[in-house]
């Protein structure tokens, strides 16, 4: 498999550097970063990527009103939440609308590239399912 492709999507610069360093270390492409939630779906669109890591609390369009528009551009894409906001109620909210995961901020950075890349491989493996 080639390396995942991945879109950063957090309102915090230092957040996206960050991420952006980690993953590209650890066998991610970036395929690019977003700061809100309407930037993200554009990007989404433009670039198509394996997995998403989508922060909720952000100006404009929220990660929830994002995660809505890009699944329903993509019903397979892969979003993971990355957020501060753990609240059981939110994380039960952005699991029922379609994200594959939930990462409450601060993590540890392996547990999130362990969680992109599980989350990056099962898109390409149903993929290659859908192809046969």
């Amino acid at each position: 498999m080639a390396d995942p492709k991945v879109l950063i999507v957090d309102d915090a610069r230092f957040m996206r550097m960050m991420l952006v360093n980690l993953l590209s270390k650890s066998g991610f492409e970036v395929a690019g970063e977003a700061a809100d939630g309407r930037e993200a779906v554009t990007k989404y669109i433009e670039t198509r990527p394996d997995v998403v890591s989508l922060d909720i609390m952000m100006p404009n369009t929220d990660g929830l009103a994002a995660l809505k528009q890009i699944l329903a551009h993509d019903p397979e894409a892969r979003v993971v939440i990355v957020s501060a906001m753990g609240h059981a109620s939110m994380v039960k909210d952005a699991l029922d609308l379609g994200a594959v995961e939930y990462i409450v901020k601060p993590f540890s950075p392996q547990r999130i590239v362990d969680v992109l890349k599980r989350a990056a491989r099962r898109k390409v493996l149903a993929e290659d399912k859908s192809g046969e």
